[in-house]
């Protein structure tokens, strides 16, 4: 029999242990919330669709009617119905319609061409439906890349620093079995993406812009001279509603400018810093108002409140700060970010002065920066308008992001700023030198040279395809020796320090970044003349 004393003794030591795992819970409880959010789970799509040893064959079952309807009214971003057959198998009544932002633009004003990116949206009229778990199919056309290789390489690189990315794949695409080009297949920044990088954690996805040149500066094939089209009249499939927590963010459902005026006219809009401005897109702190952030709620991928948004704003005013940056930020994954996005210096993005094209991911008051939109990498912006072949090469590594504040408490941060190094010294070493990159590089070539030299739509001849390719290939090459020279100290490596030297920078004369393809403003303006 236990006396009264032998009891109280044992009821104090459970009281004890009691107290102590509470403690132990408390403390731990912030990294077991973190690690809970790292918790993907494994999906067959990864495997049945973006196994990049053998590329995907997509065949889209649709009217020609309809399919002609679509391109015609392709800035209206409108969804129709269709089916498609991916890798031999069918799956009825998906949605399916045109993307873009300056590309959709550029095509509906060109009359040469109709070769739209598409979104195929597997469960926008049956609810659940998916293929192979995959909610959302992306198709980008590889507009302004004549190397068809931009985007996929700097997958790639994503991929070799396991980083949160979206998996990639080249498609060879055709309606009603008639072959219609290669695209590059990617998966869409969704509820599947989400799942498969953190699991079930409620975790709130934004895609921040400040430009929506897609359906608010886009003209029609039918009327080049009238942007600012409204969806088209008796457009088929729309009798079901898309569920409310997905929208698309890349489509500006505003359809009419304020003055009513088309903004291409007479000028380049990517001229001028005003135009990007403002929002919260950039990602600096300003103040508390949840109004300062516009830009970032309006691309709500989930569903988001006010709660969600002062998680946001909280976040953005501790990274300011530099305060417990590992509270706040996803730090390993965003150092990876930042060295796959500053090795592929693609100023169409928050290393240049336009704040878009990328994602944004809450998790429990942490934020994630996830990649998107890569065709005008290594180049295809202004410095390969310009001619900065140099610059681009050496572009800089320590100060590589014109448009934001956000990643200046990480490059501060001496050992933050030594892991981000370390990301980019293995891809410049391991991924480039060592031969990872010539191996997928000839992968490349073996699975799309034919497809392209046969591609029906394509924007380059296979001769320039061929050049451009090549060009590639020295200029990561390039890239990759230029980024090892900075981090060793034998080349600048910012942006102030490398105005007064450039002696010591890798030699790009024989670099014409142009051969890649570049975003031509000056062409989109002079067909829009010659329209006249």
């Amino acid at each position: 029999m236990i006396t009264n004393k032998y009891m109280t003794m044992f009821v104090s030591v459970l009281m004890a242990a009691a107290v102590f795992l509470c403690f132990c819970m408390t403390a731990y409880s912030k990294r077991l919330i973190q690690g809970a959010e790292r918790t993907g789970m494994a999906v067959s799509y990864e495997s049945e669709l973006f196994q990049t040893d053998q590329i995907m064959e997509v065949n889209i079952c649709m009217e020609g009617e309809l399919w002609e309807e679509m391109l015609e009214h392709a800035v209206s971003e409108q969804y129709y119905s269709c089916d498609v057959e991916i890798n031999g198998t069918l799956i009825s009544n998906i949605g399916i319609r045109p993307k873009g932002n300056t590309s959709l633009t550029a095509i509906a004003s060109d009359p040469d061409t109709d070769r739209y990116s598409l979104k195929l949206e597997f469960d926008h009229y049956v609810d659940g439906q998916t293929c192979f778990g995959l909610d959302k199919l992306i198709l980008n056309n590889n507009y302004a890349d004549a190397t068809n290789m931009k985007e996929a390489i700097v997958y790639d690189m994503y991929r070799y620093l396991e980083t949160d990315a979206s998996l990639y794949n080249y498609a060879k695409v055709s309606v009603n079995g008639e072959y219609r080009g290669v695209y590059l297949a990617l998966e869409a920044v969704e509820e599947s993406f989400l799942l498969r990088n953190y699991g079930t954690g409620n975790g709130s996805l934004y895609k921040p812009d400040n430009m929506n040149m897609g359906g608010r500066f886009g003209m029609s094939k039918g009327d080049p001279e009238n942007g600012f089209l409204s969806p088209p009249e008796g457009a088929k499939g729309e009798e079901k509603q898309k569920k409310p927590e997905f929208s698309s963010p890349d489509r500006d459902m505003s359809t009419k400018s304020p003055d009513g005026v088309n903004p291409f006219d007479g000028k380049n809009p990517f001229d001028s810093k005003e135009n990007f401005g403002g929002g919260g897109a950039d990602l600096n702190y300003t103040d508390d108002e949840e109004d300062s952030y516009q830009d970032i709620w309006d691309g709500s991928v989930t569903d988001t409140g006010r709660k969600d948004h002062k998680r946001v704003i909280t976040a953005l005013e501790h990274i300011h700060a530099g305060e417990e940056l590992d509270q706040y930020l996803d730090i390993e994954n965003i150092l990876k970010y930042m060295a796959v996005h500053t090795f592929a210096v693609n100023l169409d993005s928050l290393t240049g002065t336009m704040a878009h094209n990328y994602y944004l991911y809450e998790a429990n008051g942490r934020l994630n920066i996830l990649p998107w939109d890569y065709n005008l990498s290594f180049g295809g912006m202004s410095e390969g308008k310009d001619g900065g072949a140099s610059e681009m090469i050496n572009y800089p590594v320590d100060t590589p992001f014109l448009g934001t504040q956000f990643f200046d408490a990480l490059l501060e941060n001496e050992s933050c700023a030594a892991q981000y190094h370390a990301y980019l010294e293995q891809l410049a070493r391991e991924y480039v030198s060592a031969g990872k990159f010539a191996e997928t590089y000839q992968r490349i070539r073996t699975q799309i040279d034919g497809l392209v030299k046969t591609d029906p739509t394509a924007f380059y001849t296979y001769d320039e395809y061929d050049a451009g390719a090549n060009m590639l290939f020295d200029v990561v090459s390039l890239r990759a020796e230029s980024v090892l020279g900075q981090l060793s100290g034998a080349i600048p490596a910012t942006k102030e320090s490398q105005k007064e030297s450039k002696e010591a920078f890798v030699d790009a004369s024989e670099v014409d970044v142009k051969v890649m393809g570049v975003m031509n403003m000056e062409k989109m303006e002079k067909r829009k003349e010659n329209k006249k």
